[in-house]
């Protein structure tokens, strides 16, 4: 049977089923693709309804009918069969309804990308380390999705207090947490203990902007950031509250389409409001690009449950802020605001005074970290919306400000990094903030020290090869690395350690940047962290009082 009469069965059968169907009566490409790459049964039992059609896509073996997927996935995409209007995703992004046809054919709007639902890790831990970000999908079957996505094992505790740092004795109800590693990760551990107990998330993650830290393929760099964001959200949804909110502050390179990605993710109904915070006081053309000057960023923020949103008002007393004019673009001087930082490090924030006139604020950068958020500007959002009690999360902790604020605050807070450098820098500006010190926001809230917070690790298994291979300065050091990893029982299954010479001559002419990326795909990439569930496997190593702890931070006994 000829192709076209093939195409003819097909069309019969799938028209049944709106599902498989636009709504002018085509078939759907990119869902019956979907459909048949994810060995949807529905799809499955309609093609073997009709003898041809089994005949085609189907084989027998052992007295079983296997899915030859890759046969029907060519027939599809053949673009004579289908009509080109609802091609895969896989050239575009694009805006598409849940059955895939584009806006211009209807009026329900998802966004839709290369990788939309992939995994992608999203590993970076040292801030000049360029490599490829890993999509777990393509690496990893999808029950071993599942498995990645269980609650890891923790290392390295240690609590911060007034006298410094100290062992932990035991993990209390409500410790403030810094946690290093995948923050993806990090999330699916935290959901195990504080799902649904979150009351307030504040973000700031990679803007994307292709001079940042997040460093990925550049042809599907926006796809990359949605999909690593998506990740993310999903999880980070389920933490909250039921009155509980979210905000995520970004610039004008992913804002416009991280909203339409958070109107499917949380419900456009919960969309609050869209934030301008400015971000500088520069204005006309004293830059050198030609263009208007980009000084603010935006925030979006969404509830969990709009009907159950809490938001609680807080107006700001005459005394603390200073008219300035709004009818002209002159910016009269106001003498608190300068204080030798650099232009582009001030804030300010649009406020309403008691009569209803629109008035501004300029804050002070206080001699923060160049790159940090206002303490101020977190202040603001943390008052309206969190109670002693409550606990808020940051898992792009940064520099550390919404931890510093929360603890000046007498907020629980957890944070979760990657960087190195920036968990060094949070530990460091966190002991201070339990010092005393007196920058950001400590004065208004008559801030004298005191408190505490703990650190742990995501306790590493591959990870720790992985990036001794990123840190390798030649090939000796290379192979002493490959010999370690021979000895070990996390290679991936795929690869066959005796097979693999590294003193051949097809090893020896790679580059050292291709010998690492050879290296890195050996690793089992389902054990880079190890699972809570395997930790008292002897090959991890991990020491009695972690385990204890990681016990304690899960509410299981150790006999369960």
């Amino acid at each position: 049977m000829d192709r076209f009469h093939l195409y003819n069965d097909l069309y019969e059968v799938l028209k049944t089923n709106e599902r498989f169907c636009t709504d002018d009566g085509k078939l759907n490409k990119a869902v019956i693709e979907q459909a048949a790459t994810s060995l949807d049964g529905e799809l499955l039992s309609m093609l073997l309804s009709t003898e041809n059609l089994k005949k085609h896509f189907f084989k027998e073996v052992n007295g079983m009918m296997v899915f030859d997927k890759v046969d029907f996935l060519k027939f599809i995409i053949n673009k004579n069969l289908l009509h080109d209007d609802y091609s895969f995703y896989k050239e575009r992004i694009g805006l598409t309804n849940e059955h895939g046809q584009y806006i211009a054919d209807s009026q329900e709007v998802v966004l839709s990308w290369k990788y939309k639902d992939c995994m992608l890790e999203g590993g970076q831990t040292k801030e000049d380390q360029k490599h490829d970000e890993v999509f777990w999908n393509t690496i990893l079957a999808s029950d071993e999705i599942n498995r990645l996505t269980e609650g890891k094992a923790f290392a390295g505790f240690k609590r911060y207090d007034k006298d410094g740092e100290h062992e932990v004795e035991h993990l209390l109800p409500n410790d403030n947490l810094i946690i290093k590693g995948n923050n993806l990760l990090s999330l699916y551990s935290l959901k195990q203990r504080y799902a649904g107990k979150i009351k307030l998330i504040y973000i700031d993650p990679p803007y994307n902007t292709g001079s940042d830290d997040f460093s990925y393929n550049d042809r599907f760099s926006r796809s990359a950031w949605l999909t690593f964001m998506k990740n993310r959200l999903l999880v980070a949804k389920e933490l909250l509250t039921t009155d509980g909110a979210i905000y995520i502050q970004l610039d004008y390179h992913q804002v416009h389409y991280a909203k339409i990605l958070l109107d499917e993710i949380f419900g456009e109904e919960n969309f609050q409001r869209e934030i301008i915070w400015r971000i500088g006081w520069l204005s006309g053309y004293k830059t050198a690009d030609k263009n208007w000057i980009r000084n603010h960023d935006s925030i979006l923020f969404y509830s969990k449950n709009e009907k159950s949103l809490s938001f609680i008002k807080h107006y700001i007393p005459k005394e603390e802020f200073k008219e300035i004019a709004t009818s002209s673009a002159e910016r009269y001087p106001i003498e608190d605001v300068w204080n030798g930082n650099e232009y582009d490090d001030l804030n300010s924030i649009a406020i309403v005074s008691f009569s209803g006139e629109t008035v501004s604020k300029m804050l002070n950068p206080e001699d923060e970290v160049k790159g940090q958020k206002s303490e101020k500007l977190i202040e603001r959002i943390m008052k309206a919306h969190m109670n002693k009690g409550d606990i808020v999360l940051d898992f792009f902790g940064g520099t550390g400000t919404t931890g510093a604020v929360a603890h000046k605050m007498g907020y629980q807070y957890i944070l979760c990094e990657q960087l190195d450098r920036h968990v060094d820098i949070e530990c460091r500006r966190l002991q201070k903030v339990i010092e005393g010190e007196q920058s950001g926001v400590s004065k208004r809230n008559n801030w004298k020290g005191g408190g505490s917070f703990v650190y742990c690790e995501l306790a590493k298994a591959n990870e720790t090869y992985r990036e001794e291979i990123f840190n390798a300065k030649d090939e000796a050091e290379l192979n002493t690395i490959w010999n370690s990893m021979q000895a070990t029982n996390f290679l991936s299954y795929k690869i066959d350690p005796t097979k693999i010479d590294v003193t051949s001559a097809d090893f020896t002419k790679l580059t050292l940047d291709e010998k690492k990326r050879f290296l890195i795909e050996c690793l089992d990439m389902n054990q880079l962290y190890i699972p809570f569930a395997d930790m008292d496997n002897p090959d991890y190593e991990i020491s009695a009082k972690d385990k204890e702890l990681t016990r304690e931070f899960y509410g299981v006994n150790e006999n369960e």
